[in-house]
């Protein structure tokens, strides 16, 4: 699949979708941006592009097939990606039926409106169509101290998240065994970067740093994970999107495994360098051990030696330049942030199951 042509991104307003609709304009592709606008769909991450010719935004839900049915009427899109979902782990926890209805309902009317669509389609235009479905390294469970996730490791999912995005995986590989719908799943390591929702870790502890107030790392602090800077993982995406071969699955990791207080003290000391407090003290000073999340699983590590072998990606950031990157926008775009934290999220807590709020 070459630029010039039309995508239908889902969940475009999002951490992850937001990040991939620039870059995939930026690459020359016209995009459909459909996304409900729940709490982690900003728009406002997006400003710089809403004027784009290219782009169109569509306000509605994965769960409409109607909707479904016209906006692929009407824009006739080249492929899929398909990143809308409810996607943390803590309000999976307190909350999973929104998680069921998004993750396995919402994904099984959009593979029914794209089959529908792709059935319809002249034979050159039904062999370049893709739908790109993408989720997350969490379904294969815990890792031990050795060993890495590969693209043949059995799905063991842990939280209600996880179960929720193991069940779309599977419901994708079964319309492209039963329907021959064109599909490819990746399994990615956890994003980082600009324009992440701030009750992820490293916004978290940016906003709650800057404030003064306590650092919360749960349990000991050395759960590991890879962490993937997230324009690395969009260009991933869009390298999988034009050369992956369908029915294949496809790991994406960032060759980057820390443990949760080796992040949380790296961005202590990068504030420290940044912005440093004015009573002079360091804010590591600020890190608390809280009781440890249900379920949490201990280690997450990919291999992603099949998409730099097959597909010729891999990473262009280290953790280091990342991570810096990372520091330095979230200081330059407060107000993004402030945009979101005016509304119901007050970075509160979550994920301590029956009883949290009490």
């Amino acid at each position: 699949m070459n630029s010039g042509k039309t995508l239908l991104i889902t969940g475009g307003c999002g951490f992850i979708g937001s990040n991939l609709v620039r870059i995939a304009l930026a690459s020359g592709y016209s995009v459909i941006n459909l996304d409900k606008l729940t709490y982690a769909g900003n728009p406002c991450s997006l400003a710089d592009v809403e004027n784009d010719p290219g782009y169109t935004f569509i306000h509605g839900d994965i769960c409409d097939g109607e909707l479904l049915d016209e906006i692929f009427r009407e824009h006739q899109p080249d492929g899929i990606l398909h990143l809308a979902a409810e996607s943390h782990v803590d309000r999976s926890i307190d909350g999973p039926e929104a998680f069921i209805q998004t993750n396995i309902v919402g994904t099984f009317r959009l593979l029914e409106a794209a089959k529908k669509y792709w059935k319809s389609l002249p034979e050159e235009k039904k062999n370049s169509f893709r739908f790109l479905h993408v989720s997350t390294d969490e379904v294969y469970g815990s890792l031990g101290p050795e060993g890495f996730f590969t693209e043949e490791t059995p799905y063991a999912p842990n939280s209600p998240y996880s179960a929720s995005k193991a069940s779309s995986d599977h419901l994708v590989r079964s319309y492209y065994h039963t329907y021959g719908l064109p599909t490819v799943t990746t399994n990615c390591s956890n994003n980082y970067g600009p324009c992440q929702f701030p009750e992820k870790l490293i916004p978290l502890v940016l906003n709650r740093a800057l404030k003064g107030e306590s650092l919360p790392v749960y349990g000991d602090g050395m759960n590991i994970r890879d962490w993937l800077y997230v324009e690395d993982h969009c260009r991933a995406l869009l390298t999988v999107l034009e050369k992956g071969r369908p029915g294949e699955t496809y790991n994406i990791g960032g060759n980057s495994e820390r443990t949760n207080i080796h992040i949380v003290r790296t961005l202590c000391g990068l504030l420290d360098e940044f912005r440093p407090r004015e009573d002079g003290r360091k804010y590591e000073e600020q890190i608390t051990f809280v009781p440890d999340r249900p379920g949490h699983d201990r280690r997450y590590a990919i291999d992603a030696s099949k998409i730099k072998s097959e597909l010729g990606w891999q990473p262009r950031e280290t953790f280091e330049t990342g991570i810096r990157k990372t520091v330095r926008w979230y200081l330059e775009n407060s107000r993004w942030t402030e945009s979101i934290l005016d509304g119901t999220y007050r970075c509160e807590r979550l994920g301590l199951g029956e009883g949290a709020k009490s």
